[in-house]
């Protein structure tokens, strides 16, 4: 049975979709059957994959309001064991289509639960603002990713995620859990990174991944060029943070599974 990760953050600009598609490519490098799934009306995920939006025939937006099987959206990334849910601009419309829509809330949940068995991996990459787009990513989810940015006002923001989430969880979805915080955007020598850091680490403890994401040039010029930093330059230290991400994720699946 697959897993279905949500990256999630109401904050914009922490390095969601940047972990989104890099984890992907890491996850399908190492072999594991993974699903992209742009949530996002913005669809940078898809542009960061190489995707041309404008030539796509349908979308995740068609899936969700009914008008086309999922499996008929799914389409191919440049990895071979990376497929690809895209998104566009359409998507946002579905606030609107789904206001009076008995269970809204469980769309992308209902869409995604028999791809479970075809899929290790389903990452999720939710918008920054809460819509019913991000309400329906994160109840989709088995377990939430949660990217901070090493910078003040960080645990501000991560206290009124959690509110969220624990309101979503208490009435959708009893059995979602925090699968981890990741360190973003750390700057080695800049005293204020490695005061955030410690400060997210003495509170939330466990629940923070050991793998830190830098401050890197590499991870964002490599959305430019259409394909995850893993596939651009492999050695890099972005792409390898995205590689130790990987084999943390994979090493408490099995542990959660022994």
């Amino acid at each position: 049975m697959g897993h279905i990760i949500c990256i999630t953050s109401q904050k914009g600009g922490v390095g969601k979709t940047t972990t989104a598609i890099n984890l992907s490519a890491a996850l399908a490098l190492a072999e594991k059957k993974s699903l992209l799934v742009d949530c996002d009306p913005q669809g940078n995920a898809t542009s960061s994959m190489g995707i041309d939006k404008s030539k796509l025939r349908v979308t995740l937006y068609d899936a969700m309001i009914g008008n086309e099987m999922l499996s008929n959206v799914i389409i191919d990334s440049k990895i071979s064991f990376l497929k690809m849910l895209p998104a566009r601009i359409d998507l946002a419309r579905t606030e609107a289509e789904l206001f009076s829509k008995p269970g809204k809330e469980k769309i992308l949940r209902n869409l995604l639960h028999d791809f479970k068995d075809v899929y290790d991996y389903i990452i999720i990459d939710s918008p920054p603002s809460l819509s019913i787009l991000t309400v329906n990513a994160i109840i989709a989810a088995d377990s939430l990713l949660i990217p901070l940015q090493c910078e003040f006002y960080a645990l501000e923001s991560m206290r009124q995620l959690l509110k969220t989430i624990r309101i979503l969880k208490k009435k959708f979805n009893p059995d979602l859990r925090i699968n981890g915080i990741l360190l973003t955007m750390f700057k080695k020598n800049e005293e204020i990174s490695s005061q955030i850091a410690e400060e997210v680490r003495n509170h939330f403890k466990y629940m923070v991944f050991k793998t830190v994401v830098p401050r890197n040039v590499q991870l964002r010029e490599s959305a430019v060029h259409g394909k995850p930093l893993l596939l651009q330059d492999i050695l890099s230290q972005g792409a390898r943070s995205y590689m130790e991400l990987a084999s943390e994720i994979m090493a408490m699946r099995a542990e959660a599974e022994y």
